[in-house]
């Protein structure tokens, strides 16, 4: 992969939002395989020629199994002011994600305390007074039930951006998201059907909101929904 395998929504001197594949690590890790912030870096370096070190900052992350849009910072005011909009809730993002099971509210707020283990990655609830553990706030509505499939679409709202979060969360109440192998039981093997479709913030220097949404790969399960209806925009064509 190199950066022209990366879909570009927008750029200008200030911010630059993409489109992170599912699989694509958004920095570095030990895997060493090619990441967003060193394969935009790249496109920069190359488009305007730029010599030696490229900046871009990295404002949020998206787990290597999650796919969607994110935006990334040019100089380090938009930087610093995009870190500011995530701490005061101005930033926000929206999931879409595929339960197997049908969750015993349609529309809820969860609210978990999550503990890492850094040795294995994985992520699980504990109470609240565990040391290291951090306050995980979601909520999230089912808006559409495919109940031959034994899915359901749901629309999730972070509001806080914990390792895992969406997924632990969602297991936790017995509702675990489709493809996910490590938090679900009998899971099928591919892409884990959870996508960062709508991002907004507030653009560092011109003061105006932003919003992008994209869609999901047209592939199963997402294929057997009416996302165009969901997101509120047309499916591109080719």
């Amino acid at each position: 992969m190199d950066y022209r395998d990366i879909t570009v929504l927008y750029e200008d001197n200030h911010v630059l939002v993409a489109v992170k594949p599912q699989g694509v690590p958004s920095q570095s890790d030990v895997s060493g395989d090619a990441d967003m912030l060193g394969l935009l870096k790249a496109r920069i370096k190359e488009k305007y020629s730029k010599p030696g070190n490229v900046y871009l900052g990295l404002v949020h992350r998206l787990d290597r199994p999650t796919g969607g849009v994110m935006v990334f910072a040019r100089t380090s005011k938009a930087a610093a002011r995009l870190g500011e909009q995530i701490k005061d809730g101005t930033f926000g993002k929206k999931y879409l994600a595929v339960l197997t099971e049908r969750p015993n509210e349609k529309h809820a707020q969860l609210v978990h305390y999550l503990l890492k283990d850094s040795s294995t990655n994985n992520v699980r609830v504990v109470p609240m007074t565990t040391e290291g553990a951090k306050k995980a706030v979601l909520e999230y509505n089912v808006m559409e039930s495919r109940e031959d499939d034994g899915l359901y679409l749901a629309d999730v709202k972070l509001y806080t951006g914990r390792s895992h979060q969406i997924r632990v969360q969602m297991a936790t109440i017995g509702c675990p998201i489709y493809g996910d192998i490590r938090y679900g039981k009998d899971q099928p093997y591919g892409h884990l059907a959870l996508w960062s479709y709508d991002l907004s913030f507030v653009h560092p220097t011109t003061g105006k909101r932003m919003i992008f949404r994209v869609f999901p790969p047209e592939e199963y399960p997402w294929t057997i929904f009416n996302l165009e209806r969901h997101i509120g925009i047309v499916r591109p064509s080719d």
